[in-house]
């Protein structure tokens, strides 16, 4: 994965906004809220709006944009203006970020037989009510060591597909 000098790093949700705060304030990535537009997380899920509220800034240099999300079928469009001025780099967390949360609890035989979706099997299962919660995800996570190891296990499980990229290949 190469990166250009700036960089936009979007979430979909609160809980993929909380993983990137504690790997970014702890440096674990392999680049730096100073090098980030806004120098924060930013949750705009359409392209259009990402473009008109950030890239009609003037950027002279190309822009990495990293966006973090479980869907691979989810677009970012952008105008023909800008598509060559944008690198877009999908990180895929697919079924869903709380997978995270479930190989930290080593649940992961017991998840694949419920059925669940990952966040219903930590809210039912786990008794995790506010597993969505930017808060929740924080504090739950406040150990950058047990995040990192939750990122290797779910990698090492998960079924990675050809030219994607996870949370893994973004750690230092």
């Amino acid at each position: 994965m190469e990166l250009v000098e700036y960089k936009a790093c979007i979430c979909e949700g609160s809980a993929e906004n909380a993983i990137m705060d504690i790997l970014l304030d702890h440096e674990l990535l392999i680049f730096s809220r100073e090098e980030m537009i806004e120098e924060e997380v930013i949750r705009c899920r359409e392209g259009k709006k990402f473009e008109e509220k950030y890239l009609r800034k003037g950027f002279m240099n190309k822009i990495s944009v990293i966006r973090i999300l479980d869907s691979r079928r989810e677009n970012f469009k952008l105008s023909k203006a800008y598509a060559n001025k944008v690198d877009v780099i999908n990180v895929i967390t697919a079924p869903e970020i709380e997978m995270l949360i479930i190989f930290n609890e080593d649940k992961y035989k017991e998840f694949k037989k419920s059925g669940k979706k990952p966040s219903g099997f930590c809210k039912e299962d786990l008794k995790m009510a506010e597993v969505k919660s930017y808060d929740f995800v924080k504090d739950y996570f406040s150990n950058p060591t047990v995040l990192v190891a939750a990122i290797k296990k779910y990698h090492e499980l998960s079924k990675v597909q050809k030219g994607e990229y996870t949370l893994l290949d973004l750690l230092r």
